[in-house]
């Protein structure tokens, strides 16, 4: 993502009288009239002390950011808006295509933050924030690990394979000793054939003693070769295994912006199936592709001290074969990347379909699906030939190019035969080293082929490996035992830049207060927990726990203190025992059970033929919605949260399975600070303050009655859901009368 276009020249002559000393900080494209007509050439020019408007070449409008309270970036259902707003009131600047949003947004961003004259340090800061080539976000650093230059693929096999130092050196002894008996084969061959075979005085002794060197040098080769193969697969497992964990551990560590930005089928790639293609390239490339060095270097050596001009006839036809390969070598690259794109289409589609199978049979969508799965299989097919057939057609031509090469050498090495300038077993000797040559050539010439396999498998890893952190420990964080005192204050927080969901939140939460949220969908219920949680940081404002800013926390400090019950309760592939247990692991049965019995789970579990040993299949789906809810309470439980946050935990439920779990609630509440976002009103009556969240801000905080008497938002909307309740029985009753 670029924010930093170049200006046309007609555009940089126009804005030049207006930029006198100032730099250019953001420069974007705005491709949109303001009464909203395409193909139009605008541009949205950010200094540290203005906004400039450029359209069809003329300055439009102008800007004075220390006059303006924001630059706002507002997105609408065909394009998005630049405004700015000064003295409560908005103003127009341009439209854009959606295409542009993110780019306008992020200047808009940057244009507010020079409106509050942040100091020139930060501003530095977010303007390095994104690599100028591929706009990746680089938090920290000047330098973008993607666009590092040329060799990162190497650097980053070398970084994979220096802490194997001892196999690699093993492995590289192997691989000289195999290029060193094939050198010494062909000397033993030419004697055999200038001092035995030509001359035809050679005794049966000495065709003997041929065929005996010729076994043992075999037999060494074959060891060395074994020997190779064992170490390289050994280490390619090894490397594999490594990067397995890596990418695993990274991925755990990331934070949700990241984690909800890509597919579970893509990531599970990286950890599975592009560590694969690293173990293969170890095995299957990296050995084999030193030895054929090895033996071609060795072979040009020979060749030399044999008769130069021959050797140099060898290597005539390389550089052409050579120069083919590079030219198509970006097609080469462009269509791995978009078969593995592709891959991993096809893996995520498969992996939302396996995960959702029950929502495809409930609604008989099996043959729609199974369509869809084959449009995506067909495009990868059509992917994966069109890859095949350029592979197919480039190096044969390649290996007719670098082979003919041969031929010539046979010819000119056959008149030295025959003016006596060689001896028959020389050319023999010529012609092996020259194949030795050919054939690592051609070895060489499909090399990029792999290369570029392991290049783009060691691209997406590290595009995860690389990644920063959003959520990180600052320096200093500390370790502190919650109370309970949380402030919000002045929190404002979008999932997108363009779009915030929270706005200026100020609430102060007492120690072992009961919160409870409520509001329509949308409103921010479920990020204030997140904030909460630090699955996300604020973009302005502060969180304090106890007075002290959330961010300064040592995260596993504050999420062992934080307890979650939420509406889709997650259950993991293994016993009810484990899962209850997962949020202590070291919790003795005792404590287990205790904690089972206070979710009042104890009793449908020890039904189970197995009791606390039954399985609980993907996601908890052989169990009903209220055993996974009651569960994932006495996993609450055994946690012995200091903060309780519970995500509309008994929404979706019959009124007797919600009264057990209501129980359990209680006790489970009871002491803790608890936050509490309740699909039914009712259940919030009992609550120390309720919270309403209206159009991303809060509009009433109050108690239940004190909230119902001042008739407002929460009023209508307890009102709207005793209606609800009284039509749904009247239907009931008057189906039971029928």
């Amino acid at each position: 993502m670029n924010l930093k276009y170049t200006l046309p020249d007609r555009e940089a002559e126009t804005l030049r009288p207006f930029l006198k000393s100032e730099a250019i900080v953001y420069c974007v494209p705005c491709d949109m009239t303001r009464e909203g007509e395409g193909d139009a050439a605008g541009w949205t020019v950010v200094t540290k002390r203005h906004l400039f408007l450029l359209m069809d070449g003329l300055l439009a409008d102008t800007v004075a950011l220390e006059e303006t309270d924001e630059i706002l970036c507002s997105p609408q259902v065909n394009c998005g808006l630049l405004l700015a707003k000064a003295g409560g009131e908005e103003r127009l600047l341009c439209r854009f295509s959606m295409r542009h949003l993110v780019r306008q947004s992020y200047a808009a961003r940057g244009a507010t933050l020079f409106c509050r004259q942040v100091d020139r340090e930060v501003q530095s800061s977010e303007r390095e924030r994104h690599c100028p080539t591929c706009g990746r976000a680089l938090p920290g650093t000047n330098q973008c690990s993607r666009c590092a230059g040329r060799g990162r693929t190497l650097r980053r096999l070398w970084d994979l394979c220096s802490r194997y130092a001892a196999p690699l050196l093993l492995i590289t002894v192997f691989m000289a000793g195999i290029s060193a008996l094939s050198m010494g084969q062909q000397s033993v061959i030419r004697d055999f054939i200038d001092q035995v075979l030509v001359p035809a005085s050679g005794t049966a002794k000495q065709l003997g003693g041929f065929l005996l060197v010729m076994l043992i040098i075999l037999a060494v080769q074959i060891t060395l070769h074994v020997g190779k193969t064992l170490w390289s697969n050994s280490l390619g497992t090894r490397i594999a295994k490594d990067l397995r964990e890596r990418v695993f551990a990274k991925i755990s560590e990331l934070s949700m912006t990241f984690l909800n930005s890509r597919e579970t089928g893509e990531l599970m790639n990286r950890v599975v199936e592009d560590s694969a293609r690293i173990r293969e390239f170890m095995e299957e490339v990296f050995a084999n592709m030193f030895t054929q060095i090895f033996i071609m270097a060795g072979a040009l050596i020979m060749m030399m001290v044999i008769d130069w001009r021959l050797a140099l006839l060898t290597l005539a036809f390389a550089p052409l074969a050579l120069l083919l390969v590079r030219l198509f070598r970006k097609k080469e690259r462009r269509l791995w990347r978009q078969q593995w794109r592709m891959n991993d289409k096809v893996n995520g589609r498969l992996e939302d379909v396996i995960a959702g199978i029950r929502v495809v049979k409930s609604f008989g969508q099996e043959q729609r699906e199974t369509e869809r799965f084959q449009e995506y299989t067909e495009r990868q097919t059509d992917i994966q030939r069109r890859n095949e057939t350029f592979w197919a057609t480039l190096y044969p031509f390649v290996t007719f190019i670098i082979t003919s090469g041969t031929l010539f050498v046979l010819y000119f090495g056959g008149l030295n035969v025959l003016n006596e300038t060689m001896t028959p077993g020389q050319l023999v000797q010529f012609m092996a080293y020259a194949n030795m040559v050919y054939m690592p050539l051609q070895y060489l010439s499909r090399l990029p082929r792999m290369l570029m396999r392991v290049s783009t498998a060691l691209e997406r890893i590290y595009d995860v490996l690389d990644e920063q952190a959003d959520i990180t420990d600052a320096p200093g964080s500390v370790e502190h035992e919650i109370t309970g005192d949380i402030v919000f204050d002045d929190v404002t927080f979008g999932y997108h830049s363009y779009e915030p969901v929270l706005e200026h939140i100020d609430l102060h939460i007492q120690p072992g207060e009961m919160i409870g949220l409520v509001g329509a969908s949308g409103t921010g219920k479920s990020t204030m927990i997140n904030l909460l949680m630090r699955l996300y940081d604020a973009d302005d404002g502060h969180i304090l726990i106890d007075g002290i800013p959330i961010d300064t926390l040592e995260r596993d400090c504050l999420h062992g203190q934080i307890g979650v019950v939420l509406q889709e309760t997650f259950l993991f592939s293994g016993t009810v025992f484990d899962n209850i247990r997962f949020a202590k692991p070291d919790a003795k049965a005792e404590e287990v059970i205790r904690a089972a019995k206070m979710a009042n789970a104890h009793e449908f579990i020890v039904k189970f033929p197995d009791g606390y040993d039954t399985y609980v299949g993907e996601k908890g789906y052989t169990l009903s919605g209220g055993e996974r809810q009651r569960i994932a309470i006495a996993r609450a439980i055994l946690h012995n949260p200091r903060l309780l946050i519970l995500d509309e935990a008994t929404s979706s439920l019959d009124t007797e399975t919600e009264y057990q779990i209501q129980q359990a609630m209680n006790r489970l509440t009871k002491g803790r600070t608890t936050i509490a976002i309740a699909h039914r009103l009712s259940t919030l009556r009992e609550a120390d303050r309720i919270v309403v969240l209206d159009r991303h801000h809060i509009a009433e905080v109050g108690t239940h009655n004190e909230l119902m008497r001042f008739k407002g938002l929460y009023y209508g909307l307890v009102m709207a859901q005793l209606e609800m309740h009284k039509v749904r029985g009247e239907k009931e009753n008057r189906a039971a009368r029928t």
